[in-house]
C-alpha cells in the first residue's frame, strides 16, 4: 500500500551482497511502516548537512535527495575512505491511498523521518442503510 522501491536499485544492491562487489553500504538505509491511519519513513542521512536534503513529489513519486561533503580539503593526502560522500538519491513509489500533499518531514540526529498520511477518500467509512418505513413486505 505504501510503495515500492526501485527494482532495479534492489537488484543491484543484492548482486552486490552476492558477490561482494559492494564499495561502500548503501547511501540511503530506509526503515518503513503503518502505525493506524499513517505511514512512516526514515531514512538514516548521518553527516548531511540539512540544508543539501531536497524532497520532491510528483504524482506518486517522491524523491529524496542528499548531499554528503568530506570534512577535509581537496589538497588533503587522506589514508582511509570509507565514509561515502558525494549525492545521494531514493525514490520511493507511493500507493493512491496516501495523501501526497500533507507529507510532514523532519530531520535530526541524521534520520530524515516522513510522516505520510493516508487520504480521506482512502479511510474505511461507514455507510447508512435507509429503510424501515420505506420497506414493503412482499408476500408470496
Amino acid at each position: 500500500m505504501l510503495m515500492r522501491t526501485d527494482p532495479f536499485r534492489e537488484l543491484d544492491r543484492l548482486v552486490d551482497r552476492v558477490w561482494g562487489t559492494a564499495a561502500h553500504p548503501a547511501g540511503m538505509p530506509m526503515d518503513a511502516w503503518r502505525e493506524g491511519d499513517t505511514f512512516f519513513v526514515e531514512l538514516d542521512l548521518p553527516g548531511v548537512d540539512p540544508e543539501s536534503v531536497d524532497l520532491d513529489v510528483e504524482r506518486n513519486v517522491l524523491t529524496v535527495r542528499a548531499e554528503r561533503r568530506p570534512t577535509y580539503g581537496d589538497d588533503t593526502d587522506t589514508v582511509i575512505t570509507e565514509r561515502p560522500a558525494g549525492t545521494f538519491s531514493r525514490q520511493l513509489f507511493l500507493g493512491d491511498t496516501l495523501d501526497t500533499e500533507r507529507i510532514d518531514a523532519s530531520y535530526e540526529a541524521g534520520v530524515l523521518k516522513l510522516r505520510i498520511p493516508v487520504a480521506e477518500q482512502a479511510k474505511p467509512r461507514k455507510i447508512a442503510i435507509s429503510g424501515g418505513s420505506d420497506r414493503r413486505e412482499i408476500s408470496g
